[in-house]
């Protein structure tokens, strides 16, 4: 399943007991339309207040519903906050977080003197009223491709097996008088994305030269970084998998959706070096 949310009310997506999550959610309508337990397997998980307009998810079922008739029993059972973008079948062993080769952030950034008003705009850009040179920016951008230990763009006191995590791209364009840094990589640490994000700000704003990026990244250390941009500029873009786990091994049930792939981008197989590079606990 593709889904689209808007993260504002939520707890994040994983579930948590007593509060308010995107998985919660759906788990509990996917129980009710198909009327036995369900376990989803997320494409990872998005942090208080992040927005989504393509989280993959999977699930395991024996129900006879086609995949069109499932997307809409699951959908009319859901709050006005959370969609169904998309309901396929898929190769029997395909899942949702281990198999995600790559994935696209984008942060939104109002960057003008007075605040968006606009109700389609303001809950989903942070408003940073100084003005920003977007080609320090990039300069300064370029810094983060590759794959290197990120400990200085995660939330301080995070422990995984291992900091290092490749970034493909990171690009920032101005449209008016907003600019977006899209961010496709691997896996991300906690609150890397936007970390990454406030570091850039500085940039942008004149505060550090672009090439402080490097030496920050160096030292390892969170403190030398820029300030962690709020959650509501942060959307989920996409998730991008192998083609033909995409496709069923078996006859699928009749009434397959077959423009279901627009948010999953699909691709060949991923080489070892960049699928080992994911992270189940990716909240960036």
């Amino acid at each position: 399943m593709v889904v689209a949310y808007d993260g504002t009310e939520f707890h994040g997506w994983q579930h948590q007991p007593g509060l308010r999550t995107v998985q919660g959610i759906l788990e509990q309508s996917a129980r009710r339309a198909l009327r036995h337990q369900v376990a989803l397997a997320g494409s990872g998980r998005t942090d208080r207040g992040v927005h989504a307009a393509g989280h993959v998810c999977s699930l395991d079922t024996t129900s006879e519903l086609s995949a069109y008739r499932m997307r809409h029993a699951l959908g009319s059972r859901l709050p006005k906050d959370v969609t169904i973008v998309a309901v396929r079948d898929v190769h029997r062993t395909f899942h949702a977080t281990r198999d995600a080769i790559s994935k696209l952030y984008r942060y939104r950034i109002h960057n003008a003197l007075g605040r968006p008003v606009e109700r389609s705009t303001q809950p989903y850009t942070y408003h940073f009223w100084h003005a920003l040179d977007v080609d320090r920016m990039r300069r300064a951008a370029r810094h983060f491709v590759g794959e290197m230990d990120f400990t200085a763009m995660t939330a301080t006191g995070t422990v995984r097996e291992t900091m290092v995590r490749r970034v493909i791209r990171c690009d920032v364009e101005r449209h008016l008088d907003e600019i977006r840094i899209d961010v496709e990589g691997t896996g991300f640490l906690y609150k890397q994305v936007r970390n990454m994000v406030g570091t850039l700000l500085r940039v942008g704003c004149g505060q550090w030269e672009p090439d402080r990026v490097a030496d920050i990244i160096v030292s390892k250390n969170r403190a030398n970084a820029g300030p962690t941009a709020p959650s509501r500029g942060l959307c989920l873009r996409w998730v991008r998998y192998p083609a033909h786990l995409l496709r069923p091994d078996t006859d699928v049930r009749s009434g397959l959706d077959d423009a279901s792939s627009g948010a999953v981008e699909v691709t060949e197989p991923a080489s070892s070096d960049v699928a080992a590079g994911f992270a189940k606990d990716d909240r960036a």
